[in-house]
This record gives structure tokens, sequence and C-alpha cells, in this order.
């Protein structure tokens, strides 16, 4: 269990009594409020606890003092009911506030819109459940840089008033500081525009008090206390007041209105909240004696008013605050790569929560067996800004992964071809069942592959028809990195080592699954065709064109490497390279001690990665794909893969151990070369939702000073990355989060994989340098991973990104079985109405029974507003046809993390005024839901989550 709510105590009036027996009683008058016509100082008394970073969850629950950790409800459920009561007092008279609100202060670099959602939902439904009370604020103070998709999506559609946070660049600090805009208002939908706009600060540092502020017992810090013992020769109240109010005038002057914020804490600190509120009881009671300033006791929430009381106009923000440095040559934009093996992991359990929260659903949820409560729970806590972002100890890494593992079984090493269940022998006539569940709400065809022990199989439908199927020869380089790995996590070598892909084509209704079965056959299934080239065979003109479809790659026979992409549909014929280099990771020894690590990217030189000898180029061709092989080097394997009823390139790259034997980490990219001209702009995801505009050493906030021209221009990437000219335009796709970036003109990069040699700096005090190990024999991570290649006309590849995209979050399920004779199981499944399907813009993120029976339903229109001329439009969901075996007895309109009604969210939420008169075009969004025809309407980028209750049979 994790974080259930972030907390902030505040109201309190102290009596203290000296140290000195002989002197007064000293009553402290702490019950300041808001001064109109003064500088008013929020003192807002606060902790920040990772849940996970230099010690596991665990690790730091049980550390000192627990009973302050911010692991809010694993805390909550050890107290007594007397304890519960006073907590419950305070909530509800406002000295101890609840906010952020999720199980955890999430990521928002490496994390994926879906998974934000879900983990910040179970929170808010405990905190509602609990203590009926809704979070107000965002507090994403220690995250690495602020999305887009948080300040909207996780701002203003969760029903948050406003959104604080602590790390921007430095340039970008310093600029606002100047012109007082360290608080915006921003919108960060440029489809949702203002009405999903809020109130943003970021602090003029980071998130601890100022500076001679700090009060934490027995910290390394020298901030002298108040002495207000006049019998004592180190009296001081007049000189602590004064440090007090400059301070606070100080910070005025950057800020507009007479109000700052001062944060009274930081990382796990309150370990004995005496000495805090022993020392701001003191400064209320004297600064305010003064006069000059007003210290009050505050929350986010009474700041927050405060500001919007003052009716001031303030300046608008877009986009989003990527990348953050802050300082020279200190971008953090390694992170968006950092642990590539754990960022799949995460992805990879993401997909399967949501397909099994929709099994569970049409199953019913189990009261007493197992249920999806504990992979939710570990998933939640994955999203966290030191799990998913690869900023952990290697540990504590693992003890993610741990925990993420004990919800999800079903062949979670099938990436590197290990799959018990379908290695089984059907000589015997025993048959393997497959069963292929489909989590989208639109009918899909797909390749499915399996490794399989013998190649004389054939595939079936339930209706017992024949599929067309494909063998391919499974190379040395999956065996022996899948008998190494399965060995490393599980402890013993596998029994059986398959030879083969089984690969054949899945026709799977929406919400439903189609079952096939393999068996043994006295001829093989399709067996590719292998054509084996090497460079002394080649002449300089040959070419070799692989693709059973619309799509052809050409490869050169001069060096085998990719040289053309020709749709013969679409007619796009491009000129294109792939290829693979490193960066060489700074060591720190430079001027400024900066090495590249865990959060940093500081590249020293950029080296390309040559063919090492005469290695081959190996071509399977079959019925259903083509596939080439490549091996670039001891310790880089690559697959290519064209299917026939698809128009885009498949990558499936495996990478490590990376050599360091040189004693030089490294950071390792492909590059996507193509003839486009995009003057430097391009696009990236934001969280796999919105896409981003960007454009090379530059940024539209502030005039940026270039150091780093390759980290500075990098961002995260967790759907796509796409360039564009006056012709066509080249997507390339992810299979979980990366970094990415055009550095040059019609050049697309992914950064891979990264081994490093040296600690960055930034707390986590050990070198990102994964391994794994058998015995006491350890060697470099490994890492298989997909990515995907597709070049569109101009204003035609969106439907791509966000139709395959969403294929890629959420793949088929597979479930195995043998079975002995005649398969008599149920052979197929409609979840919605058979002769109905989702429209082709609509995805939908959330099937789940809750406790007591409730559905939660949440429904995404997956297009931007322009994005793409048919379908950037509004669509409609029939429920009654998604629901088609049960009956709707009510429906309500939820915010975002269903935690209150909509309507009532919209009622009360705060309207900020703007800088300027320029009116912006209405935003259309869908309409109430008829009670009876029970039809949702979903305009662009409109997410809408809904609570339903059926009749019971």
């Amino acid at each position: 269990m994790a974080v259930g709510a972030w907390f902030l105590a505040v109201g309190f009036m102290v009596a203290m009594i000296s140290t000195c027996g002989e002197c007064k009683y000293i009553a402290y008058n702490t019950t300041s409020s808001v001064v109109a016509d003064n500088i008013n100082v929020h003192l807002v008394a606060h902790t920040h606890d990772d849940v996970g970073w230099l010690k596991t969850i665990d690790q730091y629950y049980v550390g000192s003092n627990n009973s302050i950790q911010a692991f809010f409800q694993r805390w909550w459920d050890e107290q007594s009911e007397a304890v519960q009561s006073t907590v419950k007092r305070l909530v509800s008279s406002g000295q101890l506030e609840l906010i952020n609100g999720g199980m955890c202060m999430h990521d928002e670099a490496a994390t994926h819109y879906v998974d934000m959602i879900d983990q910040t939902t179970l929170g808010h439904r405990f905190i509602k459940a609990e203590f009926n009370v809704t979070p107000r604020i965002g507090w994403q103070i220690d995250p690495f840089g602020h999305s887009a998709v948080q300040a909207y999506l996780l701002g203003a559609e969760v029903g948050f008033d406003s959104f604080f946070f602590g790390r921007i660049d430095y340039q970008d600090r310093a600029k606002r500081k100047n012109e007082k805009s360290l608080e915006v208002v921003w919108r960060g939908s440029k489809t949702l525009g203002s009405s999903s706009q809020i109130f943003a600060g970021a602090f003029p540092e980071n998130y601890e008090p100022p500076s001679n502020f700090y009060y934490e017992v027995n910290a390394n810090e020298d901030s002298p206390i108040i002495q207000d013992n006049t019998n004592l020769f180190d009296y001081n109240v007049a000189e602590r007041v004064n440090e007090f109010v400059a301070a606070a005038i100080s910070q005025a002057n950057i800020t507009r209105t007479n109000h700052v914020m001062w944060t009274m804490g930081t990382d796990f600190k309150y370990q004995y909240a005496h000495t805090w509120f022993k020392q701001m009881d003191k400064f209320i009671h004297y600064v305010n004696q003064d006069g000059r300033v007003n210290a009050l006791y505050s929350t986010p929430s009474i700041y927050t008013d405060a500001k919007h009381a003052t009716n001031e106009a303030w300046p608008i923000k877009n986009d989003d605050y990527f990348p953050y440095a802050d300082r020279v040559n200190a971008y953090w934009t390694g992170y968006f790569t950092s642990r590539p093996a754990l960022k799949g992991y995460v992805r990879i359990t993401s997909s399967y929560y949501l397909a099994a929260r929709q099994l569970e659903f049409f199953r019913g949820r189990s009261k007493s067996g197992p249920n999806t409560d504990s992979l939710a729970d570990a998933l939640a806590i994955a999203q966290h800004h030191d799990a998913v972002s690869g900023t952990s100890k290697q540990h504590v890494a693992n003890d993610y992964v741990k925990r993420l593992s004990i919800g999800y079984t079903e062949c979670p090493l099938l990436n590197i071809s290990y799959c018990p269940s379908s290695e089984v022998d059907l000589s015997k006539g025993n048959n393997l069942v497959i069963v292929v569940y489909n989590p989208l709400g639109w009918r899909r065809n797909d390749v499915v592959k399996i490794p399989i022990v013998d190649k004389n199989v054939v595939v079936r439908d339930f209706k017992g028809k024949e599929i067309e199927s494909q063998i391919i020869p499974l190379p040395d380089v999956s065996v022996s990195i899948r008998n190494y790995h399965a060995r490393a996590y599980l402890g013993s070598s596998p029994k059986v080592t398959p030879k083969y892909w089984l690969a054949f084509s899945a026709t799977v209704p929406p919400l439903g699954f189609s079952t096939y079965i393999v068996s043994n056959a006295k001829r093989a299934a399709g067996v590719s065709e292998k054509q084996t080239v090497y460079e002394s065979q080649k002449s300089q003109n040959h070419t070799i064109e692989v693709g059973p479809g619309n799509l052809k790659l050409v490869y050169s026979g001069k060096d085998g490497k990719l040289s053309r992409y020709i749709n013969t549909k679409s007619l796009v014929e491009e000129s294109v390279e792939q290829s693979f280099g490193y960066y060489s990771g700074d060591d720190g020894t430079r001027v400024d001690l900066q090495a590249s690590g865990a959060y940093i990217f500081r590249p020293n030189v950029s080296y390309p990665i040559k063919t090492e000898g005469q290695v081959p180029l190996t071509v399977f061709r079959g019925p259903l794909l083509d596939e080439v092989h490549q091996r670039t080097n001891s310790w880089i394997y690559q697959v290519t893969r064209v299917y026939k009823e698809k128009e885009h390139a498949e990558f499936e790259f495996t990478i490590g151990p990376i050599p360091i034997d040189d004693k030089i980490g490294k950071e390792v990219v492909t590059k996507i070369t193509s003839t486009l001209k995009n003057s430097k702009q391009f696009f990236t995801d934001s969280n796999g939702r919105d896409f981003i505009e960007r454009i090379g050493d530059y940024r539209k906030d502030w005039k940026l000073e270039v150091n780093q021209p390759v980290a500075g221009n990098y961002y995260p990437i967790n759907l796509g990355i796409y360039l564009k000219d006056k012709s066509n335009e080249l997507s390339l796709l992810v299979d979980r989060a990366v970094g990415g970036s055009s550095i040059v003109d019609g050049q697309l990069e992914l950064m891979l994989h990264r081994r490093l040699l040296h600690d960055d700096g930034r707390g986590v005090a050990e070198a990102l340098n994964e391994t794994v190990c058998i015995g006491d024999k350890c060697q470099g991570l490994t890492i298989v991973g997909k990515y995907y290649l597709r070049i569109d006309p101009l204003g035609e590849g969106a439907k791509w990104r966000r139709s395959f995209g969403q294929e890629i979050y959420s793949p088929f399920l597979l479930a195995f079985a043998e079975q002995d004779g005649q398969y008599s199981h149920v052979p197929t499944f409609y979840g919605m109405n058979p002769s109905y399907a989702l429209p082709d813009n609509v995805a939908i993120l959330t099937l789940q029974e809750l406790q007591g029976g409730e559905v939660l339903l949440r429904l995404a229109h997956l297009y931007e507003i322009g994005e793409d001329r048919d379908i950037s439009v509004m669509a409609s969901v029939e429920l009654k046809k998604v629901f088609s075996n049960k009956k709707i007895k009510r429906i309500a309109e939820m915010s975002l993390s269903a935690n209150q009604e909509r309507v009532e969210m919209e009622k009360k939420r705060l309207v900020w005024k703007v800088e300027g008169s320029s009116e912006e075009p209405k935003v259309v969004r869908g309409g109430p839901v008829d009670p009876t025809k029970f039809v949702v309407e979903l305009a662009p980028m409109e997410i809408r989550t809904f609570i339903i209750n059926f009749y019971s049979r």
C-alpha cells in the first residue's frame, strides 16, 4: 500500500515555556488571518516523502517516527478509532488538508495518461470514502519537469483549482522572476483551451523554506532559532524579524499580488514536528507585532483563495515545462530512458490491468478470491517520480518490479521468447488452446506470435477452419538471451528450448475473445523462406526488397542498410536510413563536474555504431510477414518486420550487454534519417495524449541560451514522435517511455538504453549500471524492445498514430490451456452487442466493477481538434449496445477521478482572469446523457467518466 494523500498541518495556537526556570510564560498569538493591505506570508507546513527512492517503500515506512510519514493509507489502516476520529476532526476543521491525493506523486515524463488517471482515482476515492472530501490542489512539487497533460487533465479535469510545482528550467525561472510570471493560468490543451485551464505556480527556488528558516531536528542546518528570553545574551527577536521581513519582501518583489507562499519543509522532514511549529509560532507572533508584513499559518487552498480574491489578471502558459535543467549543462533528460526494462514492464502491466478489469467486470468481481486490487496498488506505486522515472537505487527498482510481478503472471517473459504455456509437446495428439482477448472497442485483426518446439503444426479457429500461419526460426541470439535471463529471473534453466516462432492471424471482436487451436500436423505450417546475403556476394547496385503487402522496404546491396520506404497504396516513396549510435556519457571530470547519470543526460561525443566484420543480412519471407535479421555487433541485434496487412515497419532491437571495458558509459540511440525538410520542427506526445510542437534550440517562453544542443533538445516520449514537411510526415511510435528528438533536419532519434559509470550528483548516489546475475557472475542488462515506423502523405499520419498507438498500448491478451481431444469450452465471446463497435476515434480507458456493484466507465476521444480532417469530430457511443446484456438503472457523470459529480465540480471551480482580451473559439463538449437513450457524446480530446448502476437480474 502506498500514499493515500499528502498532508499539511496548520492552525495552531501554542503556549511555550522557556527552558530557563526564571523566565516568564509567553503565549504566542498565531490566530492571524489574511490582511488586505499588507504582504501576507502564507506558512505552509509540509513534508515530502518518496514512496521509494534510496530505500524501498517498506524501508521508508518503518523508519524514524513512521506516524508522520506520508504513506497515509497504510498508516491510516493501523490507527485506532480514537486516532482516526481526531484526524477526521482536523480534516473537517481545515487544520489538516489532503492535497494532490493520488496514491503517489507521479512522474510527469515517463507516465502514460491512463496510469496517471488510475493512480489518482485510487487515491481520490479512498479519501472520499474515509473523509468525504475532494482534494482541490495539485501538488507536484518534486517531478523533474511538468507536462501539459498534468495541468489540464490531472489538474482541471479532476477538479483542482490550482497546481503547484518546484522544478522548472533555471533560465525560465530567472525570466519569470523578473517578469513576475512564476504564477500563470495554464492552458495545457490546445483543443480544450480555457474550459480546462488551471491556476499554476512555480516556487521561486524549489520547495524548501527560504534560506535560514529551516528547523528540522538533528539536521545539518544552522538556521538560528528565535531566542526571545531577554535574560540571555543571544536574544535576537528584532534580528530574526528583520530577516523574515526582508525575505518576505524579496519574494513579494517577484510575485504578483500581496500574497507569497513559504513551503516550510522538504524531503522526509517533520520527524519531530515540535521544532518546526515552535519556531513558526514565534515568527507569526513577533512578525505580526512588528507589522511590516503579515505572517499566518496557511494551506495551498487558503493561498489559492487569497490569490483568486485579488481579481488579478494572470499571464497564460501553453505547452509544458520540458525539458528541465537546474543549471548550465545539467538537463534532466536522461531519465526519460533510464531503466528501460522497468519502463517496459510498467507499460505491459498497465495494459494487462486495463484488460483484467474488463474481464473482472464480465465475470463478476470476486468478494473473497483473487481480484485486481494488488496489481492496482503496485501499478499506482510504480508511477512515482522515482519509480518509472528510473531514478531510484537498484534495490528499490527491484522492489517495484517484484510488486508488479505479484499481480501479473501470464507469460511475463514472452518478449524474450520464454512462454512455457506454449512450449508443449503436441506430438501425442493433445492440443494447445489459445484464447485471444481484445480489450479495444473495435474489431481487430493482428498477428499473434508464440514460441513453439515443433514446426509441424496447424492452427484452426473455434469452428475448425484452418488459419493461415507461418513458422519463423528462432535465432541463436534469442535462444541465448532466453536461456540466460530465464535462469537469472527464475533460478533454474528452462526445461525446453523452442526452435520456432509460430505466427498466425487472429480476428477478435471488440471487448471479446476468440479461440484458436494449435495441433500437431504431418506437414509444417507455412515455413518462412530464408535468404542470406553476405557483403562479399553483393554487387554495388544490388538491392533487397522485403514486404508481402503494400509496404516495401528496400535494403542496399552495398552495405545491407535500409535505403528506401515504398508504400504502393499511399504512393509514398522516400529515402530512409536506420542506424545505431551512442553518446559517451560524461564522467564528471570537466570544470563543472557534471556527469551523465540516472537523471541527467550529459553527452560527451556522439559515435556511430558500425557493423563489425562480415555480417550477413538474413531475410525470412512468408505469407503473413517478412523479417530482416541484422547483427550490428556483438551486443546489438535487430529484427525488422513488415506485415502483409500492415503499412508500418516494426523494429525489434536487442541491445546489451553494453560494453564498458573502455571505462566509458554509453547511451545508445537509433536514428531514422530521411530527406524530409522539417526546419527544426518536430512533435512529441504529452503522456501519450496531446502532441506538442518542438523546435530545435528554441523555447517559446524565453530566449534559450544553448549550452547542450543534444540533451537540451530531448523530450519525453510515451506514444510517439513525428516530423513533417510540405509533402510527407514521418512518425515513430514506441512500446515504452523513452527520450527522443530531432537533432538533424529530416532525422528522428530515440534513446533506447543507457549504461553509465558515474553518479550525476542528484541524490541517488549510484551509477546507472544495471546488471543481471547468475550466482556471483553478472553481466550488463540486455534490453529487448520495439519501435514502429511509418511515412504518410501530409495530414494523414494521425490516423495511424492514434489507432495503432492504441493497439500498442492495449495488445491482445493471451491465455493458454493444454487440451486432450476435442476443445469443449466457450469458443468465442462478445462483451458488447455483436453487431456494434465503438467509433474509430473513441477508446474505453476504464471498465471496472467497483465494490458495491457500481461500474466505473471512462471513455476517451483519441483525436485533437483539427488533427484529422475526417474523425477529429464529435463521436457518439451507444451505452445500451455496449452493455447489451445488462439494463442501465442510473448513470452519473463524474470528475475524471470519479470522486464527485461533474456538475458539482463545475459549479465550484474557480474562474481566473487572464491577461489580454483576445477571444478564443468556444470549446464544444459532449452534451448531457439522456437518461433513457444513454448515448454519450465525446468532442475531440474529451474524456468522460461515469458511475453506472444496473438493474439486478
